[in-house]
């Protein structure tokens, strides 16, 4: 480790899906194991490039990364975030050779915490026995990758730009488990994420609204059901 992490950090990482089941004393020596380093990255800056090899999937610590595939033309989308707790990364890290295909850029400030995957799948010299329930982990959050990926599509298959921002808000109030949510996007984000024009997309906010339909305030919305 490049820098010892605080005993705030060491509670988030327990709470992870990554780290379940694994006490703080265990992580510690896991991060030894899988060559932990902390980095500090700038909001905007590029933590991977698409095209990048990686060994190492991220864990953001504080702050916020998002996933873009952009093309040639400036054409841009956003396939996904990761804050506090979560991940990215994990699938090129467990290939280790297929070049990213997104770039990964941070939203905010961000502290990301960098661990080399390869190791959990040989010997560990330390003998751990926790490596096996790490590696079960890791199973079921690449499962909620893939669940999030096909929940993207999903999203995007309804040709009118209503049913889109309905079906996404509809999306994120289920996960948060209330009507008043927030999402980790502004609208330029938002816009990319569900692939559409971002004029277009504050215009039927805007009408939505009208209609009582929702409330918003930036990133913040409320949703009104109109069943009776």
């Amino acid at each position: 480790m490049n820098r010892i992490l605080s005993e705030e950090e060491l509670n988030l990482m327990e709470k992870t899906e990554l780290f379940a089941g694994i006490s703080k004393a265990e992580i510690t020596c896991l991060l030894d194991c899988l060559s932990a380093s902390v980095r500090s990255v700038p909001k905007e800056a590029f933590v991977f490039h698409a095209g990048d090899v990686t060994e190492e999937m991220g864990l953001v610590l504080s702050g916020a990364v998002r996933m873009e595939e952009n093309d040639l033309w400036g054409g841009r989308s956003i396939m996904g975030s990761a804050g506090p707790g979560e991940v990215f990364a994990e699938t090129y890290a467990c290939a280790g050779k297929g070049p990213l295909m997104v770039d990964v850029i941070a939203s905010k400030p961000s502290e990301i915490l960098f661990l080399k995957l390869q190791k959990v799948f040989g010997v560990c010299r330390e003998g751990c026995g926790f490596h096996v329930r790490l590696l079960g982990n890791l199973a079921v959050v690449m499962a909620g990758k893939n669940l999030a990926l096909t929940r993207k599509i999903r999203l995007i298959t309804p040709k009118s730009l209503r049913e889109r921002i309905l079906a996404y808000l509809s999306l994120e109030a289920r996960q948060q488990g209330k009507g008043e949510i927030t999402i980790p996007f502004n609208r330029q984000q938002m816009a990319d994420y569900l692939n559409v024009d971002r004029s277009a997309l504050s215009g039927e906010l805007s009408r939505m609204k009208k209609e009582g339909l929702i409330e918003y305030s930036k990133n913040r919305f409320i949703l009104h059901s109109n069943q009776p």
